[in-house]
């Protein structure tokens, strides 16, 4: 695990995952149960990763640290986790692809996206339209150099207590908080969403490590649904009703329209997350995804929501 490899080993490929957090962990622990891959982690800090004996470089992402990481580890594939909504998000993924254009091994990029139907709404919610955008602009217009966006939709996780999962709850973003046990659903309720857990979109990103070829944008979805059908399987499966109230899609693109010019505040963004989920954005594209399933994740089971609530009743952590 320490990115020198001899004998039987050598044939593994070695992936670097940058900026890992609560996503980049359900990664790391699927690839350290394939022997496929080894795994390296560039990061500010690793506690996390050193107490599992995972090896970690320091890094501050500029290109030339993180080249000197991908060519002394050997690395193949640099899969990102960089969760910011500012120019960082710019700039740090501009030296990722000028680390791999000038790498001797890494040749492959998954960026951070984890979104939804970026095809169809490529500036939902707006501030990956500022950020995200502007990279895959980048990408499409590259030579030399493999990636792939990995989309899909809202996180499951978010249905389940804090301590089940990885993932960090995000109660101002998603409709559902679980400790107050209410629901404020965004515009009628009705529209289109899909949700994926968090583990299988990891299994997902390590079965993509070991296809030859990738497509531009790749879809994962446990289910699709709407809040209204969501908060019904909630509420059927703990035997008592969530308090709901609804936000006017009148209302929240009036707040986000009078708001644009302070699009780095957190409340902001929150509501360009409601936005986002009005428009049906979050929705991974089904015929599309199903497709990429069976060419890419035909071995994978993605979780629908009642599965992952039952779950969650029968193990201490997804």
């Amino acid at each position: 695990m320490d990115g020198s490899h001899s004998g039987q080993e050598a044939s593994r490929q070695v992936i670097a995952l940058a900026a890992v957090g609560c996503m980049g962990r359900y990664v790391c622990e699927e690839l350290l149960k394939d022997d496929r891959f080894d795994v390296v982690v560039i990061s500010r800090s690793g506690e996390w990763f050193t107490s599992r004996k995972i090896p970690v470089h320091e890094s501050d992402y500029s290109l030339r640290s993180v080249l000197a990481i991908l060519d002394s580890t050997r690395a193949t594939t640099l899969i990102s986790f960089l969760n910011v909504n500012d120019d960082r998000y710019i700039s740090i993924h501009t030296a990722f692809i000028g680390a791999c254009l000038a790498s001797e091994t890494c040749k492959r990029l998954m960026p951070s996206e984890y979104c939804g139907n970026i095809e169809e709404f490529p500036d939902r919610p707006r501030f990956y339209g500022t950020t995200r955008e502007p990279i895959r602009k980048v990408l499409r217009g590259m030579q030399g150099l493999q990636w792939t966006l990995l989309e899909c939709g809202w996180f499951m996780d978010y249905f389940l207590k804090a301590e089940k999962s990885h993932m960090r709850p995000v109660p101002d973003e998603f409709p559902i908080d679980l400790d107050k046990w209410t629901a404020r659903i965004r515009g009628t309720g009705d529209e289109l969403q899909s949700w994926t857990i968090g583990r299988e979109v990891g299994k997902a990103a390590v079965e993509l490590c070991a296809a030859k070829e990738w497509d531009p944008v790749t879809y994962v979805v446990g289910q699709w649904g709407t809040f209204n059908e969501a908060v019904k399987i909630m509420e059927d499966f703990y035997g008592r009703p969530i308090e709901k109230t609804y936000t006017p899609e009148e209302e929240i693109r009036a707040y986000v329209e009078a708001n644009l010019d302070n699009m780095q505040e957190y409340a902001v963004q929150a509501v360009m997350c409601d936005e986002f989920s009005i428009d049906g954005a979050t929705a991974c594209p089904k015929e599309k995804t199903l497709e990429q399933r069976e060419k890419f994740f035909k071995d994978l089971h993605f979780s629908s929501i009642k599965e992952v609530l039952q779950k969650a009743e029968e193990v201490d952590f997804l």
